[in-house]
């Protein structure tokens, strides 16, 4: 067992650490910086994204040959992790979802003229993107065979779309989405994946729901298909693939939000102990308390753990494993280990953490989605049952070389 990084990955991960420091952090402090729903604004971002290509520091997770540096699941593991420590980090690099999740799949299972007409705009920063799958009850939600938008061949190689999807993440300002549609009642291989642009008819976006927030570039939207008719050239593997294509874009796209997760995580430590190590009351330091180096000692651990099954699961995927039960744990002891992070540094700080004054409130309610997106906590717990009554005590094995 190896934890060292790779010689390219230690320089990357240091200069990204820099680049937040000096380039990134300093924004936060300005209201100035954030847009109406709380994020980096367009001008401030577009600025930063500059000096990010400028540097050599863009879309790590990129063929080189499509203007990235190439990294598999290892490297971006470490480079997320320094990325978020600013809250308006990941989307300056070009490493925020879902257009991360977007371009990893595509660049895994496109062809080369769909690489180069979808894939490409995207990695250049020129475009967002959306993945539209979510539905409203009786539809699809951590369920894709419920799925009940249907994509149906006109006969001239196109396909017509009808349906209703919501929660749609980045819809408001993607150019670009792929779409999850049913094509057959076969369970297993009854979805089929398309690409449309925002300019074609036959949909609409209903509304941009509102939600505790802060929220992604482009929301979370409700969208409504009735006629969208898609070539058949813009769609996505073959006929009855997409449930394949869900499980190679799900597996990398959670373990992503968990790399961008403890590194908000770790952030809430350095606001907590900045402010433990100079606060006094009754002759002593916050810090000099038992019950506060308790309340720290324990979430330092927790990080640790998060990092440890995070770059396990980064390891099985870069090695060819979808990593469903490594991805699964990693997913639920993260998202937790965020709250508790944060829950404990506002805790700390206490009415200054509770105010604007520092970004625990903003990471806080960001937090609480951790456990529903991209599966919730009890699905994934699902999941590692069926594994553990599957496998029993081989559910811990070490594996070999």
């Amino acid at each position: 067992m190896d934890f060292t990084l790779p010689a390219q990955v230690e320089d990357y991960r240091r200069a990204v650490r820099d680049f937040v420091a000096e380039h990134i952090l300093p924004l936060e402090a300005d209201r100035a910086n954030y847009d109406a729903h709380e994020n980096i604004a367009a001008g401030p971002l577009q600025a930063v994204q500059a000096k990010v290509k400028a540097a050599g520091l863009w879309a790590p997770q990129m063929p080189r040959e499509r203007g990235g540096l190439g990294f598999d699941q290892v490297g971006m593991a470490a480079a997320y992790e320094e990325m978020n420590r600013s809250i308006f980090g990941p989307v300056c690099f070009n490493c925020a979802a879902p257009d991360d999740g977007n371009m990893f799949v595509l660049n895994r299972v496109a062809t080369r003229e769909q690489k180069d007409r979808w894939l490409q705009p995207i990695i250049d920063g020129t475009v967002r993107s959306s993945f539209v799958m979510t539905e409203p009850h009786p539809g699809s939600g951590s369920d894709p065979s419920m799925m009940q938008t249907k994509a149906e061949p006109l006969g001239n190689s196109r396909w017509r779309i009808t349906g209703h999807k919501w929660f749609i993440t980045g819809a408001e300002t993607a150019r670009h989405f792929i779409l999850m549609a049913r094509t057959s009642d076969d369970p297993r291989r009854g979805l089929t994946a398309f690409m449309f642009h925002r300019d074609q008819p036959g949909w609409e976006i209903v509304r941009r729901i509102e939600i505790m927030g802060p929220e992604e570039h482009g929301g979370h939207c409700e969208l409504r298909f009735d006629g969208l008719e898609i070539d058949d050239a813009d769609r996505i593997m073959e006929v009855g693939d997409g449930l394949k294509l869900t499980q190679i874009r799900l597996g990398t796209a959670r373990l992503t939000h968990c790399m961008r997760w403890l590194g908000l995580s770790k952030r809430c430590m350095e606001i907590a102990q900045e402010y433990v190590e100079r606060r006094r009351g009754f002759g002593v330091t916050l810090a000099d308390r038992e019950s506060v180096q308790q309340m720290l000692g324990g979430v330092a651990a927790d990080i640790e753990m998060g990092r440890l099954i995070t770059m396990r699961a980064a390891w099985k995927l870069a090695a060819g494993d979808f990593a469903r039960k490594e991805v699964s744990m990693a997913k639920n002891h993260v998202a937790d280990t965020l709250h508790r992070a944060v829950d404990t540094a506002l805790q700390l700080n206490g009415a200054r953490g509770y105010s604007k004054d520092t970004p625990l409130e903003w990471i806080y309610r960001y937090a609480r989605q951790a456990r529903l997106v991209d599966g919730a906590s009890e699905v994934h717990k699902m999941v590692l049952a069926r594994f553990y009554r599957t496998e029993g005590n081989d559910f811990w094995a070490w594996g070999m070389a």
